[in-house]
């Protein structure tokens, strides 16, 4: 059984240090959390770039083979941002929602398997249980398990624990969104999402919304979480109910200083 390790990964500004590692059947898989649900992996020279979103510019970013975009909204979807990292002919994935907005993009609809530049991409449900806005129906963004290196990681989005979430098979991998808002993924229900996926590591990603709008709104001011919880103390909650779960929690750098 794996060991319980709660890696509170303490990380600095700098981006060689902002940079994870899990093993990949040839070597590293490279994995550097950039901002709120930005992610950069890196396997055997190839670049996978997730939700790439340019608010403090990506520093570290590197040119991608493949971009995956989740969700129509500013944060996920930042057309810029795309056009920046995006190699040459290099595949782009949306959602049917996001439409024509990137040129020559590929649609990717929840259940659809698909190869890009020699990486295997499953398209994943991702929507709202509990009703309410904003709103997240079923079928306008995507989840993505990408498998690099034989392994597969799995990328939630902005989603509840659905049930087709118990149908992804052997997950080593996961970043898992907190927080997300009218009380979806509580630190107890995304705990208890985890611990049904069971993967080897945990990523928790997409969990301050606030940030996300003061990136834009410096004097925004949201709501307070469920039981009034700070921030941070929602990621102390989480990691209490993960205990005994045998999966390694990662915290990543996904909220650098806006100023």
């Amino acid at each position: 059984m794996r060991s319980l390790l709660i890696g509170l990964v303490c990380l600095s500004a700098g981006v060689a240090d902002a940079a994870d590692t899990f093993p990949g059947e040839e070597g590293d898989i490279i994995i550097t959390p950039l901002i709120h649900s930005s992610v950069q992996l890196e396997y055997q020279g190839k670049v996978v770039q997730i939700d790439p979103w340019d608010r403090l510019g990506l520093p570290g970013a590197k040119p991608a083979d493949m971009i995956l975009i989740t969700d129509d909204v500013g944060h996920h979807m930042d057309p810029p941002a795309i056009a920046r990292l995006r190699k040459p002919g290099a595949p782009v994935v949306i959602t049917e929602k996001v439409g024509d907005r990137v040129p020559d993009a590929t649609v990717m609809v929840n259940g659809e398997k698909r190869e890009f530049a020699g990486i295997t991409v499953e398209a994943v449900a991702a929507y709202d249980i509990i009703p309410g806005e904003p709103s997240h129906p079923p079928g306008e963004a995507n989840g993505y398990v990408v498998t690099l290196g034989g392994k597969r990681i799995y990328f939630a989005g902005v989603t509840e624990c659905v049930p087709e979430l118990s149908q992804l098979g052997e997950i080593h991998v996961a970043f898992m969104p907190l927080n997300i808002p009218l009380a979806r993924m509580t630190p107890a229900a995304s705990a208890r999402c985890t611990r049904m996926i069971n993967p080897e590591v945990v990523y928790l990603y997409h969990y301050d919304q606030d940030y996300a709008r003061r990136a834009l709104q410096p004097s925004y001011v949201g709501p307070p979480l469920p039981d009034n919880l700070t921030v941070p103390q929602t990621l102390e909650r989480y990691a209490q109910l993960m205990q005994g779960s045998g999966i390694e929690i990662r915290r990543g750098n996904f909220y650098p200083p806006l100023d």
